[in-house]
């Protein structure tokens, strides 16, 4: 590491210690003394991760901030460039004034994000258990998730923005403040596509009066205003619209990229077309089915049926989807890592998405598999069983009480 590197993770390790004081976890001198040394040993993996230099990187992201830097950095935001949304492509441009590495800032705001997750997760457990040891616990355990680790300081990806206001949306859902709650799942979906994982379950929140129905008019609002920097510099407004629709067609054809999807079981498949729509079907499905089921059971929803549902749409979506990447099961990675710490006797179903996350992760990092990708889309189907035992069992729970 140089001394750049040192100090901008330096600062950010310092500034999530603030917040931990400001949220109350840092008022025992034992307190801050345990925190600033897993602290220090969270941020010292990403220090040694940061000099990882990627194809994604290399082919991309670079590619992107040399661009804007060729081009009079904000002043280039009116040309369509890469296939990441405006949001992200915003910072990118930001670093293109700056004379130092944009590798290491590149990752150093995924860092960022790591830890507001990390904040984000500590607060929807401490919503859910209370407690300040099962808070922190989940909070320095989404800092030392190997995917979490990997993902920003050594791939150079950003999948902690999107799902740390994914996850911010579902923590103010739960707390029936549901206009804070839809800006923030409409962030996420502006940084990201794959907040659709999640996305889904704000029609359970509808259904089980945490948002109310105006409260889905924020959603297109912000995702416009979000917009609104790259149209004033020239971006033809309509291709912020259906640019994801364009981006659609740049994910591959093949139907499956070493994710561990249902599609990591099948063999060679004569008619992909055909077994790619079956997959949106199945998707599809699921979905109607988890809506269907909360209808149903509507009058017995509380916080941790809530959650259950978010964990299967989370996990079940792109489990089911084709065309599917080695990261898209972050959310739920994240989310299944959270109703464990809230959940102990749910420990299982985060080990189970970390080891299939982590057969993609070490397909892509290390350009060899360690198992079958199939042994992973076996680890989720036990996943979204858990998932859907746990939903079940809050929901009867509920209707008892």
């Amino acid at each position: 590491m140089d001394a750049f590197t040192v100090a901008i993770l330096v600062i950010i390790a310092a500034l999530s210690l603030l917040l931990l004081y400001a949220s109350g976890m840092l008022r025992r001198p034992q307190d801050v003394v345990v925190c600033a040394l897993l602290t220090a040993g969270a941020f010292l993996l990403r220090g040694l991760c940061m000099g990882h230099v990627t194809l994604d990187y290399l082919d991309f992201l670079s590619g992107w901030v040399d661009f804007y830097r060729d081009n009079g950095g904000f002043a280039a935001l009116g040309t369509p460039i890469g296939n990441y949304n405006l949001p992200y492509l915003y910072f990118l441009a930001a670093f293109s004034y700056f004379g130092v590495s944009d590798m290491v800032l590149i990752k150093a705001l995924s860092v960022v994000f790591d830890v507001i997750l990390a904040w984000a997760v500590m607060k929807l457990v401490g919503l859910l258990s209370g407690g300040k040891a099962r808070q922190l616990a989940g909070y320095f355990l989404v800092l030392y998730l190997p995917t979490v680790v990997l993902n920003g300081s050594c791939w150079a990806q950003c999948d902690s923005i999107y799902v740390a206001f994914a996850v911010l949306g579902i923590y103010l859902a739960l707390q029936s403040r549901g206009a804070a709650a839809m800006v923030c799942i409409a962030v996420s979906f502006a940084f990201k596509l794959q907040a659709v994982f999640v996305m889904p379950v704000f029609v359970i929140f509808l259904i089980a009066r945490r948002v109310k129905l105006r409260h889905f008019l924020l959603f297109p609002l912000t995702y416009l205003v979000l917009m609104l920097p790259a149209v004033l510099a020239g971006y033809p407004l309509l291709s912020t619209v259906t640019l994801y629709f364009d981006q659609m067609g740049t994910v591959g054809s093949a139907l499956n990229y070493n994710s561990s999807s249902v599609f990591a079981l099948a063999g060679n498949v004569s008619n992909e077309q055909l077994a790619s729509a079956l997959g949106i079907l199945a998707a599809f499905t699921l979905m109607l089915g988890c809506f269907l089921w909360a209808w149903m059971k509507r009058k017995h929803i509380n916080n941790w049926a809530l959650l259950g549902f978010s964990v299967l749409l989370a996990v079940g979506i792109p489990f089911l989807l084709p065309h599917m990447h080695e990261r898209y099961f972050y959310a739920a990675d994240i989310l299944t890592l959270s109703l464990a710490v809230a959940a102990p006797e749910y420990l299982l179903l985060p080990i189970l998405t970390q080891f299939a996350s982590l057969l993609g992760y070490h397909a892509y990092l290390r350009q060899r598999y360690l198992l079958p990708m199939s042994f992973g889309a076996w680890a989720l189907i036990l996943t979204l069983l858990g998932a859907a035992a746990f939903t079940g069992a809050q929901l009867r729970r509920s209707r008892r009480s």
